[in-house]
């Protein structure tokens, strides 16, 4: 007896995995079109450009938004980048040290200063005259602004190093030793530097990090010539009313990170090719 032809698979079965792809996407393409459309037909956006980026109110921001705002962010950046680096790479060299009471300090600071939110220490350093009396941080603003960028980003920053310094070869530190270097020099002329050049993409994000994190110096009370992007926007907005400051403000923000977050990516893409 003849086999009886069988019956005609869905049409769905018959297409291929490429296929299906392609339909998936089309369809998702489909519905973000529509979402957008959505969007731009459900949005006052005369409303929106009346309050957020009013250009009269944008002008009553220059020079001071660069010559003030933007410069103390830097500032404050900058000066708490440099205490991170510093102290990380040397609470860094304590996790990975043989000794243990530098091994347990190093992981108790990272621990807390990783747990606690970084608002809370900007808070804390404010109350440090009530808790010391007669104690002043050195540099005033710009001091405390970098203690409280540093200490946060000291724990973050000893991770990362930690991580470069256990990649470098042992035989490095070996080959070094064999040359009649002490312990200490071969890690200062030898694995320091190495680790530094491996570490350098994830050290550009925590600039970057530390650059957004300096809004929190308005916790400190700033005012006048100290103030720094996300203070100033705020102070004009409520003089005028009005959020366009504050629009102002983060254009500035991603003016400053978006390039520093390509440069970041560029270098992890150099070092992944070099690897």
């Amino acid at each position: 007896m003849a086999d009886q032809p069988k019956a005609a698979e869905p049409a769905r079965a018959r297409l291929s995995p490429r296929k299906k792809q392609q339909i998936s996407r089309g369809v998702q393409y489909a519905i973000l079109v529509m979402a957008l459309v959505g969007l731009v037909l459900w949005a006052d956006w005369g409303s929106l450009a009346q309050n957020f980026a009013k250009a009269d109110v944008a002008r009553e921001a220059l020079p001071e938004l660069f010559t003030i705002a933007l410069r103390n962010t830097i500032i404050y950046s900058v000066s708490g980048f440099v205490f991170a680096f510093v102290v990380g790479l040397l609470l860094a060299l304590m996790r990975i040290s043989p000794v243990g009471p530098y091994r347990w300090i190093a992981l108790v600071y990272i621990e807390i200063f990783r747990g606690l939110p970084a608002l809370l220490i900007f808070l804390m350093i404010t109350f440090l005259p009530l808790a010391l009396p007669g104690f002043e941080v050195p540099g005033g603003t710009y001091g405390q602004a970098a203690l409280g960028l540093g200490l946060v980003g000291a724990a973050y920053q000893a991770e990362v190093f930690r991580a470069g310094l256990q990649a470098v070869p042992k035989g490095q530190t070996e080959a070094a030793r064999s040359l009649g270097m002490s312990a200490t020099r071969a890690q200062v002329t030898v694995v320091i530097p190495q680790a530094v050049r491996m570490v350098i993409p994830p050290t550009t994000n925590q600039f970057v990090a530390l650059l957004k994190d300096s809004s929190l110096v308005l916790f400190l009370g700033v005012s006048g010539e100290y103030v720094e992007l996300a203070k100033f926007g705020n102070d004009l907005a409520s003089q005028f009313a009005n959020a366009t400051p504050i629009m102002v403000s983060g254009v500035t923000y991603l003016i400053v990170t978006i390039p520093l977050g390509y440069l970041a990516s560029r270098l992890e893409g150099r070092k992944g090719r070099t690897v």
